[in-house]
């Protein structure tokens, strides 16, 4: 299942030539993400997936120049993978239109893994975090294969 989270544009994420600046496509993931996982986690406990984490990998493919607007972006976002010690989320930040055409800016990718900051150490994910995670999977294929 995936998850919306509609994200507001700000001008200071603007670069000189009007467009969101690169930089701050990773941003924009990040909110969708603890929108996701903090804000609107079917169940409660999803809390630490969405802000006790590090990234280990961002991939970025940038598809069309996002230009500023005050309506808000969307960004569509699940999970494709679930490893024991790690997860992978993947996004699209698009436009779509009444008819259901879409314009799609940005696809991502994240690879998260939960992380236990006062020890300084990562850690596992718990059985109560993967019922979560199953909820907003849509596995890739090669996840699969």
């Amino acid at each position: 299942m995936r998850h919306v989270y509609h994200c507001p544009l700000r001008w200071a994420d603007m670069d000189s030539f009007g467009h969101v600046n690169n930089v701050v496509y990773v941003d924009y993931l990040q909110e969708a993400r603890v929108d996701m996982l903090a804000v609107h986690a079917p169940v409660t406990g999803g809390e630490e997936l969405a802000e006790g984490v590090v990234v280990v990998r961002h991939e970025v493919d940038f598809v069309a120049p996002l230009v500023y607007r005050p309506e808000p972006v969307r960004i569509e976002s699940w999970v494709s993978r679930i490893r024991s010690a790690s997860f992978t989320m993947r996004y699209e930040i698009l436009d779509q239109l009444d008819d259901g055409r879409r314009t799609v800016f940005a696809r991502a990718a994240t690879v998260l893994t939960p992380y236990v900051f006062a020890e300084e150490r990562p850690r596992r994910i718990r059985p109560h975090e993967t019922d979560i995670l199953r909820r907003f999977l849509e596995p890739d294929e090669e996840a699969t294969s």
